[in-house]
Order: C-alpha cells, then sequence, then structure tokens
C-alpha cells in the first residue's frame, strides 16, 4: 500500500487520521485546531509526515516523525511522536508499511535511530514495534513536566 511523505493537498485526510488519534488516546481537539497544528507541521517543514492510502486512495493511517540530536550517540535521530491507522484498516499491514517508511525516511537521513514511545496499555502496538526490532527501554524513565 502506497505511503508517502504528506504535503498540503493531503491536510483534509491527516486532519481527519488525526484527530482519530487524539480520540484513540482520549485527548480530542476541535478539528480546525488539529488542521492549523498539522498546517504549521507542513509549512515550518519541523516534522515529516507519511500517510498512508488504500488502493481507492482512502487515507489508512498516518506517521510523524520530529529530527533530534542524540546526545550520548552524538549523531541525528528521529522521534517518532504519532502512529495511528483508521479502526476498519488495523491488523491489514498498515502500521507495519508506515513503521517501514519512517525507518526508510531515517537511514536517508543518516539517522543513528528513531526513538519512540506508547501507552503501556497499547499492547498491539508494543507488539509490532517489538515484531521490526525495536527494543523497550529498561535504563532510562520518562518523565514529563507540563508547563500549561
Amino acid at each position: 500500500m502506497p505511503v508517502y511523505a504528506a504535503t498540503f493537498s493531503d491536510l483534509d485526510d491527516l486532519s481527519r487520521l488525526f484527530s482519530g488519534y487524539l480520540e484513540f488516546y482520549q485527548v480530542p481537539r476541535p478539528l480546525a485546531e488539529v488542521r492549523a497544528f498539522l498546517e504549521q507541521r507542513l509549512d515550518r517543514a519541523d516534522s515529516t509526515l507519511l500517510i498512508a492510502r488504500g488502493v481507492d486512495g482512502a487515507p489508512l493511517g498516518f506517521t510523524q516523525l520530529y529530527p533530534f540530536l542524540s546526545s550520548l550517540a552524538l549523531a541525528p535521530a528521529w522521534l517518532l511522536s504519532d502512529l495511528y491507522v483508521v479502526p476498519t484498516a488495523r491488523r491489514q499491514g498498515v502500521g507495519e508499511d508506515l513503521m517501514n517508511a519512517a525507518r526508510a525516511h531515517a537511514v536517508a537521513a543518516g539517522a543513528c535511530g528513531i526513538q519512540l514511545e506508547t501507552a503501556k496499555t497499547n499492547l498491539a502496538g508494543q507488539a509490532l514495534y517489538e515484531r521490526l526490532g525495536y527494543v523497550r527501554d529498561e535504563v532510562f524513565y520518562t518523565y514529563w513536566l507540563s508547563l500549561a
């Protein structure tokens, strides 16, 4: 199934996919806010958004990556911040295709690795990541400071 870098022409479909992603994590936002956020990402080119479409062109999922520098590796890396597949397309290889496209993007950019995090309850996602060679970190904890 086709996975490619999203452009402004994908914005409406991406917005609906991203809204589904936020609902999955129980933090829904108005569609207009989602669209503005994604439009800003595309305009600033500060992230890479990949979109998967079915053979009929229907949007099936997306992933978003942000570049960063790994201080411990002294090299560029990517943060896979978001991954979402519409419920009707799950367990059909869409997530794997998106993950493989993210990997190819990172390799082409000369990255030393891809970092991601997921909810402890997202067992399907964890199984996919581990099947694709991602290793759960047993050394570091993730912390968050809310500035809202």
